[in-house]
């Protein structure tokens, strides 16, 4: 009787260190509030965790910088990071690209009130503007850069999330800001019609979908696997859909080699 008993202690204890083995935590960069991104990516982690058989947790972090940090100390098990973050994070700690959104190129945005009389970024010299943060690729390392290379001598101020930059620009606090078009269209409809777009980036590979190097090749196949049929039932097109996505493709680490070769250096301070 006494070995049935620890026979089942045995079996329930390894079945919880599966389980336990098996949740993946997935970070959502904060583009967005966490409660808006909580409302469109949990679904999301559901869904992936009945296809992959595995447990997928929703998580973010309150700001860009934070989420920066997170990733470096692989906080995620797997992540949705901007193209630059990729670039950064595959270096250390090594995640790994296993999908990202179908024919998608993201390009960068700088908007200013629908009413503005601003018609060009030469007339944003010497003004404040909002981003998302430093590192923020097509929201504002993009725009940046170009006027820069311009000789557009402005202040960035890093005001947390796209939608604050959309925010801010619609109630008139700062005569232009930085963003990218697919938050652009999720933002709130009382911002975005308050708002026009002045300028808009060259494009480049998009986010990425990557895996932390601890997480199984097994996971990692299924965690694939369940992102791609997205694109094939009713239910998976229609939480594509809440997020703007017309679909996922598959990814490889060499994808995102036209970032590479922008040579941004923002965060090179973190490998060291």
């Amino acid at each position: 009787m006494m070995k049935k008993i620890l026979c089942v202690m045995l079996l329930g204890f390894f079945a919880t260190v599966t389980a336990q083995a098996e949740t993946i935590t997935f970070g959502i960069v904060p583009q967005q509030s966490a409660k808006k991104l909580a409302r469109l990516w949990t679904p999301i982690s559901s869904y992936l965790s009945e296809k992959a058989g595995v447990e997928v947790l929703f998580s973010t972090a309150q700001d860009i910088p934070t989420f920066e940090k997170r990733l470096l100390a692989g906080e995620y098990d797997m992540a949705y990071m901007n193209p630059y973050h990729y670039t950064v994070f595959q270096q250390k700690p090594g995640y790994d690209a296993i999908a990202k959104q179908r024919d998608k190129r993201i390009k960068g945005i700088v908007v200013v009130h629908k009413d503005s009389p601003i018609q060009s970024l030469t007339e944003l010299n010497g003004q404040t503007l909002s981003f998302p943060s430093p590192a923020a690729f097509a929201a504002s390392v993009l725009p940046r850069a170009k006027m820069e290379k311009d000789g557009i001598n402005i202040t960035p101020k890093y005001v947390s999330s796209h939608d604050s930059v959309y925010l801010t620009v619609s109630r008139g606090l700062f005569p232009a800001g930085g963003g990218v078009m697919r938050t652009f269209n999720n933002t709130a409809t009382e911002a975005r019609e308050n708002l026009r777009i002045l300028w808009t980036t060259p494009a480049y590979t998009p986010h990425a979908i990557a895996v932390h190097p601890r997480v199984s090749q097994g996971v990692k196949e299924k965690l694939q696997q369940a992102l791609l049929s997205m694109n094939e039932d009713e239910q998976g097109q229609a939480l594509l859909k809440t997020i703007n996505f017309k679909g996922i493709e598959t990814a490889k680490n060499k994808d995102w080699d036209d970032v590479r070769g922008l040579n941004i250096k923002l965060l090179q301070h973190l490998l060291q």
